[in-house]
């Protein structure tokens, strides 16, 4: 989810970082499976002819009045199902915000945080936002384990900011706080996140140190490795800040989990666009400071309790 690649260090609301909860219990679709859920039904989008920034979209957008957007929507409360089934959460907020200004719908569509990207190279979506860390390994296609290029990499627009955190059964925390103390122990988390590479690469560390390699499980999103941990299967889970909180906040009603230690690697959320789809990018970030300026961006970060995450000004590329 992460998951999100993402890194902070600020106490905020942030995949891979921010707060709210994480009672989803529906769950994640599998890749192959389009949600096909329009964001900003409510509102709706305004109409391409009196949208502010339509004519900034690319002609083959504004043709068909969708973008469409790989996202894994088991992250709340970044995205994910509601009890009746709709896709809610900070990021279908912030597009349906966007929709606004660009007078199209944002369709969001489910598939694993980990195929994402490889969607939108083979533009089966047009975009992916999905609590996803902007860095420049992923900027580049580098693969942060081994440094090698695995993909012509995607350009990011830099929306909001969260950490990477974790948190442990309620009243066993057994002193952890840092990834130095998982040495040793099992860490559950998502597959493909930032939380994932930090996890690999403090292992290497604690195995030269000889404390004894971390055990690292994991899953196709957050909320499978929420469900080991509440098992008894692991020490400790690791995710971005906001989803960990939010999963603190309402698992069991507050009674499965505790948050330790610090938030670490504060970093950017990006919207990911395929390398050589300029105009959208720009259009996006014309889009995302226009939400600022006005205060819909504001109001949405505070309906969900993550307003410290808030950037002042969407960037391009922001990421390190």
């Amino acid at each position: 989810m992460t998951a999100r690649t993402t890194r902070r260090t600020t106490a905020i609301k942030s995949r891979t970082a921010a707060v709210g909860a994480i009672a989803v219990a529906g769950a994640l679709l599998l890749a192959g499976c389009g949600d096909q859920t329009g964001s900003g039904k409510k509102d709706g989008p305004a109409k391409a002819s009196s949208a502010p920034l339509a004519d900034k979209l690319p002609q083959a957008i504004q043709d068909k009045g969708v973008i469409k957007v790989g996202s894994d929507i088991a992250y709340p409360p970044v995205e994910f199902k509601d009890k009746t089934g709709k896709t809610v959460g900070i990021d279908p907020d912030i597009a349906a915000a966007l929709g606004k200004q660009l007078g199209v719908t944002f369709q969001f569509e489910n598939g694993t945080f980990d195929t994402l990207l490889t969607g939108l190279r083979s533009k089966r979506y047009d975009i992916a936002m999905s609590a996803m860390t902007d860095s420049k390994a992923r900027q580049e296609g580098i693969d942060p384990e081994t440094g090698k290029k695995v993909g012509e990499g995607v350009d990011f627009v830099d929306y909001f900011t969260a950490g990477v955190s974790f948190y442990t059964p309620k009243g066993k925390t057994q002193g952890i706080k840092t990834w130095s103390d998982l040495c040793g122990k099992k860490v559950v988390l998502q597959r493909g996140t930032v939380s994932h590479d930090m996890a690999k690469a403090e292992s290497k560390k604690c195995e030269k140190d000889k404390k004894g390699k971390i055990a690292i499980e994991s899953f196709d999103n957050d909320q499978q490795a929420q469900t080991r941990l509440r098992g008894g299967g692991g020490d400790a889970g690791s995710s971005d800040f906001p989803v960990a909180a939010y999963a603190v906040k309402t698992s069991g009603g507050g009674k499965d989990f505790e948050l330790v230690g610090e938030q670490v690697q504060a970093a950017p959320y990006g919207i990911a666009v395929a390398k050589g789809n300029k105009e959208l990018a720009e259009a996006l970030r014309l889009a995302l400071n226009a939400i600022i300026k006005n205060g819909e961006y504001d109001k949405i970060l505070s309906k969900w309790g993550v307003e410290a995450g808030a950037v002042k000004e969407a960037k391009i590329n922001g990421g390190s």
